[in-house]
């Protein structure tokens, strides 16, 4: 079988998606020599518009904008992983997309996704479908009364979400959650978060970063501390985990997992996402290979960076009225400000994001 030939420096990525993780890449691509060109419906002065070659405004449904969009390029890549499966599918008919309609399918779906993992014998939290109210009632039953309904499809963020206890009404959860395909999942007892990016070229190479450890408020990653401080054998499971994953799927570009490490030092899959990811956001300042020019890397099958830690950091999001906090940031020794170009800070909007190094232990 013939492998992909590396695309050359010069060539045109296609961008699927217009938001902040579109515009990192873009930065990096062009620190490499390459163009991006954005595709979205929001395409217009976006954050990742601001810093591209090109773009296109348009649905994501509107084939003739997609066909020339598709010869404009040389590969595609995406920033969301919730782009319209036929969308990707159109693409993929006319230009090579990394990563591919197949991941997407499986990525966009919580059901589908959990099942793909135990599928491999990776563990994951408990859970259940639910498709109406007496299915969640079920499920509580099942393996609640604590836990958690998620809509099937779309939410992130703390968002499409309903905790659940014994008192909860599983009625008024399913509506809370708009009444659409969902599921529940049991509370794991965990000792912490963490998560591991892994890049994956078309010819199979792979590489994964080191794991970090991740803390969360309302629902919104707060801070990523790189590297976690979790034992060896818990950091080389996880890898493992991202990488086995990775490779099932097929994945040609970025695999983000979110994992749950067990008191006993176990990992259990929360959740995946084939794209640049807000928790690998502290390699753009600490690692010798950020992550967005890893993605570069990986689709335009180049060799793949190394993900050596520079200096151990914390990532800190700004989150709506915090990015006004920019005067105090940039005078702030070891601090690395990344603004987003946003213009309107809203309550629980991503505006930016500070890493700050530290010192590396004698």
């Amino acid at each position: 079988m013939t492998q992909p030939a590396a695309l050359p420096p010069g060539s045109t990525i296609g961008m699927l998606g217009a938001g902040q993780l579109g515009r990192m890449t873009a930065l990096a691509a062009a620190r490499l020599g390459y163009r991006v060109h954005v595709f979205a419906p929001d395409a217009a002065d976006s954050p990742c518009a601001q810093v591209c070659a090109a773009s296109t405004v348009a649905g994501w449904d509107d084939r003739a904008a997609l066909a020339a969009f598709a010869a404009a390029v040389d590969v595609v890549t995406l920033e969301w992983e919730n782009i319209p499966v036929p969308t990707v599918a159109f693409l993929d008919e006319r230009v090579p997309v990394r990563p591919g309609a197949g991941v997407l399918a499986v990525t966009q779906d919580r059901v589908a996704e959990k099942s793909f993992a135990n599928r491999l014998g990776i563990g994951t939290a408990p859970w259940r479908a639910a498709t109406g109210a007496d299915d969640v009632a079920r499920a509580m039953a099942e393996i609640g009364p604590r836990c958690i309904l998620k809509s099937n499809r779309l939410g992130y963020d703390g968002k499409g979400q309903a905790v659940l206890g014994p008192d909860s009404d599983p009625a008024a959860a399913w509506a809370a959650v708009g009444g659409v395909e969902s599921i529940v999942e049991g509370f794991v007892d965990f000792a912490c978060e963490v998560s591991v990016i892994v890049a994956r070229r078309p010819d199979g190479a792979m590489r994964p970063f080191p794991v970090v450890e991740n803390r969360h408020k309302n629902g919104i990653l707060d801070r990523t501390t790189a590297p976690a401080g979790v034992p060896p054998a818990t950091a080389a499971e996880a890898q493992r985990v991202a990488c086995a994953l990775a490779e099932a799927l097929g994945v040609e570009g970025l695999l983000a997992v979110e994992m749950f490490v067990t008191p006993g030092g176990g990992v259990l899959v929360n959740e995946m996402a084939p794209r640049p990811h807000n928790s690998g956001h502290w390699t753009m300042d600490a690692c010798a290979t950020c992550q967005f020019e890893q993605l570069v890397r990986a689709v335009c099958n180049l060799p793949l960076g190394s993900v050596d830690i520079i200096a151990p950091a914390e990532m800190e999001n700004l989150i709506g009225d915090d990015v006004l906090r920019w005067p105090e940031i940039l005078a702030e020794s070891g601090a690395r400000l990344h603004l987003y170009g946003k213009t309107e800070a809203r309550p629980g909007r991503k505006m930016g994001h500070v890493n700050r190094l530290r010192p590396a232990h004698r």
